[in-house]
Order: C-alpha cells, then structure tokens, then sequence
C-alpha cells in the first residue's frame, strides 16, 4: 500500500509539473482578474473567444460535480485530451489544443488527471459553447501517436515532445483558410489583441535574419521562461513564460535543442 500511495504521489507531482507548467492550462481555464489569476478561482473557467468558428468560455476543469469535471470518468479525460471528443460525443472547440496531445505518454496523461483530481472543487458555471461549424482535429506531423517514455532518451525528440504538448506552433505556426501551414512550421505571424495591445507572435524558425538563429542558448532560454528578447525587450501575452519559468534545466536544454532543429523559414 506504502508503494502504491508514493506511486500515486509521484503522479499527481508529474501531474502538477504538467498542469502549472509546460501545459500552460491556467493561461486559459483560470479567470484573469489582472495581473494573475483570481485567488481561489483557479482552472474554474477563464478567457473567452467569439470566432468564426466558434463562441466559447474555457471551461471549469475542477471537480466541481455541477459545473466542472467531477462526474467525469478518468477514461473521459483522457478521450478529450487525446482526441477532442467530449462525453456527449462532440468535438471540442478548435481552441483547445487537443491536436498537440495525442503525443502525450499514458504515464503523463494519467499524471494530468491524477492531478486534476486533487483541485479543489469550484462553482462556476460558464456559457455553453456554441459552434458555428464542425470543429476539427488539428494533428501537428510527428505528433499523432503516443510517444513512451524510452522516446525520452533523444534530446531533440524529448524537445519535440514538450514543444508539441506547450502547443508552441498553435500560436507560432499560420492558418490559411483553415488549414495550418506546416510549410511554414514556426515561422509566427499570429495576431493577439487584449489589455497588452496587440502582440504579433514570433518566427521561432532557426532563420538568421526573420528567427532566433543567431540567438544563443541562453537568450532562447530567457525569452521562454522570463519573457525578455535577445534585445532586452518584454515580450507580451499571451506568450506564457511564467508558466515555462517552471521547466526543469533538463528539460529547458531539450526544448532549444529541438528549436534548433526547426527549417529556417523567412
């Protein structure tokens, strides 16, 4: 039983990691009351979104029984972080990136929902969502099956697994009608408007003039976890580095060695 309970301590650590973390599910599914989430509301339903495709509030992911998760099976989860699919059998708005998780290992997958076991319950019922047409499953080329955790020895294939479930190329990567253009695979372009103004996203490419191929480790590594550019200059929101600020250095390394890797594109 001692074995069992440490197993399932270590578990909802990884899942915490994940969550508070490289996930960013806070960035979302938590209420902004600036400049942080509001206390005691966490995950409980956050940022809104009237698309073309879509009018949807992230939804409240504690285990609320009324209006959160809580009368979700584990097996539910994970259908939704896996495919999209939510318990009534329709597709969750293209928002949620649930593209970029169908890498995810069983280990870190059981680790998220162990986690989210353990939030405290919050009454908060957001809007129903509407959808405006079908909504997709966008699958980023790599990730569309399960990686395991022997996958996690090569550095620049462990880099790909944490830039994919960061859902880095959401943000960095462009549509066309739709379609994302993985042509075009971090090359950035992606307009946010909010109470910072409007940020552009980045070309994280290896491009010598457009990307970050003259940024050294270092200033890579700062612009992920401290919001700082190779110029000095404070990126803008909702890029979520203080969300990446919680990488291990194993993991941060892994994630610029795979940057490195990515086609310059212009």
């Amino acid at each position: 039983m001692v074995g069992t309970a440490n197993a399932q301590s270590d578990l909802v650590k990884r899942g915490d990691y994940l969550v508070n973390g490289i996930l960013t599910c806070g960035n979302c599914h938590s209420p902004k009351g600036p400049p942080a989430a509001i206390a005691g509301k966490d995950f409980s339903g956050g940022l809104s979104w009237d698309e073309p495709p879509f009018k949807v509030t992230a939804p409240n992911i504690t285990p609320d029984k009324e209006t959160g998760i809580g009368t979700w099976t584990d097996a539910q989860i994970k259908a939704l972080m896996r495919t999209g699919i939510r318990p009534n059998d329709v597709h969750v708005a293209m928002i949620m990136p649930t593209g970029f998780y169908h890498i995810m290992t069983d280990r870190d997958l059981d680790a998220v929902v162990a986690y989210l076991r353990t939030l405290k319950p919050v009454s908060n019922k957001v809007a129903d969502p509407i959808y405006k047409m079908p909504q997709l499953e966008i699958v980023v080329p790599g990730g569309e099956k399960k990686f395991t955790e022997g996958t996690m020895s090569d550095k620049v294939k462990k880099g790909f697994y944490l830039v994919t479930i960061a859902h880095c190329m959401e943000c960095h990567t462009p549509m066309d009608k739709g379609s994302r253009q993985w042509d075009r695979l971090g090359v950035g372009g992606f307009e946010f408007p909010g109470p910072w103004g409007v940020s552009v996203s980045r070309n994280i490419t290896s491009s010598k003039t457009k990307g970050i191929g003259t940024w050294s480790d270092d200033e890579i590594k700062r612009a992920i976890t401290a919001g700082i550019s190779k110029d000095g200059s404070n990126l803008k929101p909702p890029m979520g580095y203080q969300y990446y600020a919680t990488l291990t250095p194993d993991d941060l390394d892994a994630v610029v060695a795979y940057l490195r890797t990515v086609p310059a594109v212009e």
